[in-house]
């Protein structure tokens, strides 16, 4: 491996070692090598790389979002049903998901589900000459020809705009999440687009971060002035963020929900519909999205350019009420 990379044996270890210190040319030229070679940096024997490990990687977005935490312990007991166990990996902020991906490649898995933001085609090509499959989980990565497994994002983020169009709302804020994740762009344009299509075109857009202080901050900074221009509804494309908004409303602003203003979020996470939040919000069906990710896991390509789009659940929660419902 070494030899073929034109590198040190040390060299070859760095490689695949996010934290080590090696030039960006060192180690593209050992991953390439590792494609043609069919190499696996295995940390336990080398020996293990040609047979099943019963060991499938996770790796999460940054489980401060409950959504990932929540998936997580589905995926921790439908493998374990299945006689396969879990090797978890989470992305942190400001972390890459490559890195997180090269280190899961260190370990002799069957597979790894990725439900991070973004993955490059070199680590896609990587561990397809390694041929160890990989699904995206609620997430998709345009040109992959990646498996996919996600919730239909656009069409819940259309079936709450028309929810709080219905309501009665004519003003509209919407918090985005990850700026690169096709997740959060998707509910974006689906409540975008519908709103468009009613003739509701007072739309404004903020970060909003994709976790709760996102979600608090965004309302602090965009409404903390005299005479704020409230609208009618605001639309969080995540729940963890809608509770952040929920608390800033009520906690600083004194405005009530769903009297004041309506408020709607995505996910379904249980926080959320405990009190005193009962989202309205689109629910994942995680336990449905887990098992078709096992099953693409288990045929005999891996699933390759496979789409499995799942519809999510309008739950109607307290937070969208039309205004004669509470008078």
């Amino acid at each position: 491996m070494a030899r073929a990379a034109g590198v040190s044996q040390p060299a070859v270890s760095r490689a695949f070692n996010p934290k080590a210190s090696i030039t960006k040319e060192k180690r593209d030229r050992v991953l390439a090598a590792a494609r043609e070679l069919g190499y696996v940096p295995n940390v336990f024997a080398s020996s293990l790389s040609k047979r099943s490990s019963k060991m499938v990687a996770v790796i999460s977005g940054n489980l401060n979002n409950p959504f990932y935490s929540e998936s997580l312990q589905v995926f921790v007991e439908n493998f374990q049903r299945t006689s396969r166990q879990v090797l978890a990996f989470s992305v942190q902020d400001q972390q890459s998901s490559d890195e997180v991906m090269m280190e899961a490649l260190r370990y002799p898995v069957d597979g790894i589900v990725m439900t991070s933001a973004k993955v490059t085609s070199e680590m896609v090509k990587l561990s397809e000459g390694l041929g160890i499959p990989v699904v995206m989980f609620n997430r998709s990565v345009p040109g992959t020809g990646l498996a996919t497994v996600q919730c239909d994002n656009r069409a819940g983020g259309a079936a709450l705009a028309r929810r709080m169009a219905a309501a009665g709302a004519r003003s509209f804020l919407v918090l985005r999440g990850d700026p690169q994740g096709s997740t959060s762009q998707e509910r974006v344009a689906g409540f975008r687009d519908t709103l468009a299509a009613l003739g509701r075109l007072d739309l404004e857009e903020i970060e909003g971060g994709s976790n709760y202080s996102g979600g608090y901050a965004a309302i602090m900074s965009r409404f903390n002035r005299p005479a704020p221009d409230w609208p009618d509804a605001i639309f969080a494309v995540n729940d963890i963020m809608a509770i952040g908004c929920a608390d800033a409303l009520r906690g600083n602003f004194g405005l009530r929900i769903p009297e004041d203003i309506l408020l709607a979020g995505f996910d379904g996470i249980r926080e959320g519909q405990r009190h005193p939040y009962r989202l309205t919000t689109v629910r994942q069906p995680i336990e449905r999205m887990v098992s078709e990710t096992l099953d693409i896991l288990d045929q005999p390509d891996g699933g390759e350019s496979s789409l499995r789009l799942i519809p999510g659940d309008l739950i109607p929660g307290t937070t969208v009420k039309a205004r004669g419902e509470f008078l």
